[in-house]
C-alpha cells in the first residue's frame, strides 16, 4: 500500500514537471516567432528605406512602440501587419511566416494544422490559407483567452472588411461605440476601419473564425 502511494505521488510530480517543461518550450517557440516577425519588419523597412516614423504612422502607434515590435519586445497585432502588407504591397504571409504562398488551385488545412502566430497578451491566430497564392481574403481561427473585467482592452483598426463567426465560448465584441454579445453560431460582418476588439466572456477561452477582406 505504501509503495502504491509513493508511485502515485511520483506520477503526479512527473506530470507536473512534464507540463511545466512543455509550457516552457511552447513559450520559447512563441517568443522566437515574435522575434522573427520583428526582424522581417525591420528588414522590410530598411530595404525600402522607410523611416521609423512612417512605419509607426502606418501601424497607428508611437515610434517607441513600433521599435519594440521590431525587437520582439512589444505585442504584435495581425491587424498592424495587415496595414503594412497593404500599404507596401507585400504578402501578409511573408511578414508573418517568412514564406511566399505557392498553391494556386487549392490549399487544404487540416484541423489544428494551420500556421500559428501567438501574441503575448490577447489573441492566438491560426492562419487557414497561408499557402494559397493570390488569395482575396485572409481567414484565421482565433483563440481569445479570458481576461479580468478591469483589464483594459485595446481597440484596433485596419483596412478592409471583416467577418467573425463564434465557434466556442461567448464573444464580447466592441465595434465603435456599440457593444454586442455573440453566442456560438452567431456571426457579424463589419467595416474594419472602425475601432474594434473582442473579449472572451464567462472566464473561458473563446474561439472564432475571422476572415479579413
Amino acid at each position: 500500500m505504501q509503495i502504491t502511494e509513493k508511485l502515485s505521488l511520483f506520477d503526479v510530480n512527473l506530470i507536473l514537471f512534464l507540463t511545466f517543461a512543455k509550457n516552457k518550450v511552447v513559450y520559447r517557440i512563441m517568443e522566437e516567432a515574435i522575434k522573427q516577425i520583428g526582424e522581417r519588419l525591420k528588414g522590410l523597412r530598411e530595404a525600402l528605406d522607410i523611416s521609423v516614423q512612417e512605419m509607426a504612422e502606418t501601424c497607428g502607434i508611437s515610434e517607441e512602440k513600433y521599435l519594440k515590435m521590431e525587437t520582439g519586445e512589444s505585442e504584435l497585432s495581425v491587424s498592424k501587419l495587415y496595414k503594412v502588407s497593404r500599404k507596401y504591397d507585400i504578402s501578409l504571409d511573408i511578414l508573418m511566416f517568412g514564406e511566399e504562398p505557392h498553391m494556386s488551385s487549392y490549399f487544404l488545412t487540416r484541423r489544428g494544422k494551420g500556421m500559428s502566430v501567438e501574441r503575448r497578451y490577447a489573441y492566438k491566430y491560426q492562419s487557414l490559407a497561408s499557402g494559397f497564392s493570390g488569395r482575396r481574403a485572409d481567414p484565421f481561427l482565433v483563440t481569445v483567452e479570458p481576461k479580468p473585467e478591469d483589464v483594459p482592452v485595446n481597440m484596433d483598426v485596419h483596412p478592409g472588411q471583416e467577418f467573425n463567426m463564434v465557434w466556442e465560448g461567448r464573444m464580447d465584441l466592441r465595434l465603435g461605440d456599440k457593444r454586442f454579445v455573440l453566442e456560438p453560431g452567431d456571426c457579424i460582418y463589419f467595416d474594419a476601419n472602425q475601432p474594434h476588439c473582442m473579449r472572451a466572456l464567462d472566464n473561458v477561452p473563446m474561439r472564432f473564425l475571422a476572415i479579413i477582406f
